[in-house]
């Protein structure tokens, strides 16, 4: 049985020999029965990530080691992409390279989808998120607000860190799309899945490159990629504007002809112009970006660009 790790790797360079290290902890004992098939992804590290995936490379020749190097970042999403293609494992495994993620818990992913027929896929997810509370509940109100509007279920705090069946691997990679929404497309695909709880551990070294904005723009990326509610939300706005606009209308009509009073005009029109005004620009923004996407999509673009890669040689 082999097990692939797909590992993305942004500026891992303290980490990477690290992971390699820990994981030959835990898949090195003697009554595990599985090859593991490491396949590390460098996305356009600007630190010496690739240097030392090619040391882990060289010092360990008899071990089924990958090692891509993408032209420049693409991010997060283009590197699980590649990777996954890549691997040829029974189960494939994405997790991340700072050991935040302990490969203990690949063993018992493995294991439950082993004894586990039924299932197709595991996916872990933050018993206890360590986590400012500003985070957490802007967190909880992006699954809660996506889960109404999207006609898939996004399971609350699931995390990339999940083991597939091939055969899932497979679905995941036919899809073409530029913009990848991984948590999405998980969803999107089907199949049984599992989700286990699991703790979070201290980064190994170095400080992760998610911020508050990073993730908000990575929220709206899901938004846009799932649903086209934003669309249908312009449009509700755009009828109630006009009903209100009426409304105000008939009450001005009423106030000027049959009351007598006087109605100052200034005022009320520079309110209403930049009232009109400003839903106009946002529904404008709305269709502008998925207008943007799908521009993008055209040009067909490669999701990523693959300098150079090493690799272990692959019995025939």
């Amino acid at each position: 049985m082999i097990v692939s790790l797909v590992i993305p790797c942004y500026n891992e360079e303290r980490n990477t020999e690290a992971f390699y290290n820990r994981c030959q902890e835990v898949f090195s004992k003697k009554y595990i029965n599985m090859d593991i098939e490491y396949i590390f992804v460098n996305d356009g590290s600007i630190d010496k990530t690739y240097e030392k995936i090619r040391e882990v490379y060289i010092n360990n020749k008899d071990e089924k080691i990958i090692g891509i190097n993408f032209s420049r970042n693409f991010g997060k999403e283009a590197a699980m992409l590649a990777g996954l293609r890549k691997a040829c494992g029974d189960y494939v495994t994405v997790i991340d390279a700072d050991l935040q993620q302990d490969p203990k818990y690949v063993l018992e992913m493995v294991n439950f989808l082993e004894l586990n027929k039924n299932y197709d896929a595991v996916a872990c997810y933050q018993d206890v998120r360590k986590e400012s509370k500003l985070l957490v509940a802007c967190k909880s109100m992006f699954y809660a607000s996506i889960n109404k509007i999207s006609d898939i279920h996004f399971e609350r705090n699931a995390s990339d860190f999940r083991t597939f069946r091939k055969y899932v691997v497979d679905s995941i990679v036919e899809l073409k799309e530029y913009y990848r929404f991984s948590k999405g497309i998980f969803s999107w695909i089907g199949y049984n899945t599992y989700y286990m709880p699991y703790n979070v551990q201290d980064r190994n070294a170095g400080t992760s490159s998610w911020n508050f904005k990073k993730l908000f723009l990575y929220a709206i990326d899901g938004f846009i990629s799932f649903t086209t509610a934003p669309l249908k939300i312009a449009t509700y706005i755009g009828l109630i504007a006009a009903l209100v606009s009426i409304i105000y209308m008939i009450v001005v009509i009423i106030q000027k002809l049959v009351i007598g009073i006087s109605i100052s005009g200034y005022a009320t029109i520079v309110c209403l112009i930049l009232f009109i005004g400003g839903i106009q620009m946002i529904l404008l923004g709305i269709i502008g970006e998925y207008l943007a996407r799908t521009y993008i999509e055209t040009k067909q673009r490669p999701i990523y660009i693959v300098k150079d890669v090493i690799q272990y040689e692959k019995d025939n």
